[in-house]
């Protein structure tokens, strides 16, 4: 497949899972469109990283829960000047406030909810509208294992997660007949600055079939999967990439 200018979006694209899906998206021929909400460096670090190693990337900044921001942004990056066609949506940024549901507060509920599931509607709701113009392209929306079995601690993530797999199946349903395809993928643990200060860790590792823990690349290249034409008859799907911890 020709990819010409077309461009794919990662949200939350400068450490991490996005910044080894950004890197993967490069390396599979995509122009990259880089998003980052205060870390400008590591944006731009990633950026460089690909386009030194003959790839195609610009960084981008917007708050995904503010969906303001999130227009105006790629409104402008979009813009009748530019040739720039979006092609794919990766839904990655999100964040945790992991405590107890009697001691979550208010603000710990809500910014989670806002940032992981808003700003996965908001990018969808803008990004699908630029799709069907040209009746292709793809989102993949980075859901978890807590959002498959609700994790004790987590129950403003797991939520975040859940609504996530719950959306993703939906707009399957609403867009599949226009040459639109929705997945998501679930991670387990991966090691990245999020479970790197998980309690017990090497504990839970015996628990996990595959007796270790996953890496960011390892993601990456079930996302490059479901981005490719090698998965163009899949959509409303969650692949689980968790070692065997959680059978979907």
């Amino acid at each position: 497949m020709s990819l010409n200018n077309k461009v794919v979006i990662v949200t939350g694209g400068s450490s991490g899972l996005g910044l080894a899906i950004s890197k993967r998206m490069a390396k599979d021929g995509y122009q990259v469109l880089i998003n980052y909400n205060s870390n400008e460096e590591g944006a731009a670090r990633c950026r460089d990283e690909i386009t030194k190693a003959g790839g195609r990337a610009s960084i981008i900044q917007f708050n995904v829960s503010d969906r303001e921001q999130v227009e105006a942004s790629l409104e402008k990056f979009f813009g009748e000047n530019s040739d720039a066609q979006l092609y794919g949506l990766i839904n990655n940024a999100g964040i945790t406030k992991d405590t107890l549901v009697g001691l979550m507060s208010d603000d710990d509920f809500k910014d989670v909810i806002e940032t992981n599931l808003y700003g996965s509607f908001y990018l969808m709701r803008w990004s699908v509208k630029k799709m069907l113009l040209k009746k292709e392209g793809f989102v993949i929306n980075m859901a978890s294992l807590s959002g498959q079995v609700g994790n004790g601690g987590q129950a403003n993530y797991a939520a975040s997660k859940a609504g996530v797999i719950a959306m993703t199946k939906s707009l399957a349903n609403e867009v599949g007949r226009r040459g639109i395809r929705i997945n998501c993928v679930a991670p387990g643990i991966i090691e990245t600055k999020m479970t790197e200060n998980i309690p017990f860790l090497e504990e839970m590792k015996k628990n996990i079939p595959l007796r270790r823990i996953g890496k960011p690349e390892e993601v990456a290249s079930v996302v490059s999967f479901l981005a490719s034409t090698e998965a163009s008859y899949m959509t409303g799907q969650t692949l689980s990439v968790n070692g065997g911890l959680y059978f979907s």
